[in-house]
């Protein structure tokens, strides 16, 4: 281990304990162990003392060591059906780049937006919102990224169109009700208890100002700084080959497969196919003797397990807040937000549910943060419809941590940026999207809804 990883590990060790003792006052002291173990994760995946991978087994051992969950029920997050999403995703992600398929598609973008590094990031981060206002923002990252990546071999850039990929995808999630999950689940949660219903086109009307705020916002932000683009721009008119053919067709269907899987009620209820089986069952596609595109002795080296580790790490931390009522009493404090002012009281839960779904998924903590929000504007007497809304896209709005959205860890996955860039360019994301999402609500979805 090197002397600053030492440092590391050590910093990260002090900083958990200091976090225990301040909580030790306020929670209990499962509670304040939670938090301390959080802490002591985030602060390692951060500042890389540990490699990914290991860091994000820890919670497999730290949560049965404290009490906090038992082997089995740490355990079996590292299998969470999402995961297989991505085990799926991955594999096409190295078929089409293993057949240079993405070489073909990124010329095709290079020749349309080669004029600026702002134009290109705003292309990217454009079409990545697109496919993930109506496909799944993780399919969607997976599909993009190698192409983003073979636009150029300058490291900066690489690391940039990265973020572009990632960012764009979890901002286009919000465009519509069915782009990501927090959105359905906060319709859900809305009609059961009887609240106003937000139609697919009004949804989209109201986000779309939003959408195309952060989209210019961070192709301007991710720009800065970029050397003059250099491109080696190759044959455009070369022919795919049977194989680049196959990927190709095999992505076409995909996409087909997962757009009538798509439901848009009540125009169109879908086929009810379970998305993470069609990723799964694509992926696994490429191994057959039709396509013989994908090798297992040669492949799976590819695959990026810590990854996969990092989305079980996440899950196990979602299921500790729920078992130990981590949840429950964090909401006892939020009491002290109902003497704010409306403005303030939504901006206050934009941010708070921002930083929060930094250290685990948006599906599990929006799960977690709407009772909780309901429950609050219930007790203050404000209506929760508007103050729920804020919190479910501020779920979609986490841009520090791969452990806060798929597409996060999928542009960790690249390989071409650290944690510490992108949490360097993320938490300025976050508050500039929190602010948004506020002056949006306050100023413009209160005459919506």
């Amino acid at each position: 281990m090197s002397k600053n990883a030492t440092v590391g590990l050590f910093a990260s060790l002090a900083l958990a304990l200091l976090f225990y003792l301040v909580a030790l006052p306020f929670f209990s002291q499962t509670h304040a162990q939670l938090i301390a173990i959080i802490v002591l994760l985030v602060s390692l995946w951060t500042n890389e003392a540990l490699p990914l991978g290991v860091v994000s087994l820890l919670p497999i051992i730290l949560f049965p060591a404290f009490g906090i969950l038992g082997v089995k029920e740490s355990t079996i997050n590292y299998a969470n059906p999402i995961i297989f999403l991505f085990f799926g995703g991955f594999l096409i992600s190295i078929a089409l780049e293993k057949v240079e398929l993405h070489r073909y598609i990124a010329q095709k973008i290079l020749s349309r937006f080669v004029s600026s590094s702002h134009s290109l990031l705003l292309a990217i981060m454009s079409i990545s919102a697109l496919l993930s206002s109506v496909l799944s923002n993780t399919t969607t990252a997976l599909l993009l990224m190698p192409m983003a990546m073979h636009i150029t071999k300058d490291a900066t850039t690489k690391a940039r169109l990265a973020l572009g990929v990632a960012y764009g995808a979890s901002i286009g999630g919000v465009l519509t009700p069915i782009g990501t999950a927090p959105n359905l689940i906060y319709l859900g949660f809305m009609q059961d208890r009887g609240g106003v219903g937000i139609g697919f086109l009004q949804w989209v009307m109201m986000l779309l100002p939003l959408v195309v705020f952060m989209l210019y916002f961070g192709s301007k932000l991710l720009s800065l700084g970029m050397k003059k683009l250099h491109f080696e721009l190759s044959d455009d008119s070369k022919e795919l080959d049977l194989k680049q053919k196959k990927v190709l067709y095999l992505i076409v269907a995909l996409a087909l497969l997962l757009l009538l899987n798509s439901s848009i009620e009540p125009i169109w209820s879908g086929l009810g196919l379970d998305e993470n089986l069609i990723l799964l069952g694509f992926g696994l596609v490429l191994f057959t003797p039709f396509f013989g595109v994908l090798e297992w002795s040669k492949d799976r080296g590819k695959i990026p397990l810590e990854i996969m580790f990092l989305f079980g790490a996440g899950f196990s931390i979602a299921a500790a807040f729920a078992s130990t009522g981590l949840d429950v009493q964090v909401a006892s404090h939020l009491d002290i937000l109902a003497d704010l002012p409306p403005f303030l009281l939504l901006l206050s839960v934009a941010l708070l549910v921002t930083f929060a779904t930094e250290v685990t998924s948006n599906t599990a903590l929006i799960s977690i943060m709407l009772p909780i929000v309901f429950s609050l504007c219930q007790s203050i007497g404000v209506d929760p419809t508007l103050v729920m809304m804020v919190a479910t896209i501020g779920a979609s709005f986490a841009f520090m941590l791969p452990i806060a959205t798929p597409p996060n860890a999928i542009a960790m996955s690249s390989g071409a940026l650290k944690i510490s860039q992108m949490a360097k360019y993320g938490i300025i994301f976050n508050l500039v999207g929190s602010v948004m999402i506020t002056s949006f609500a306050y100023l413009f979805w209160s005459l919506l809804i």
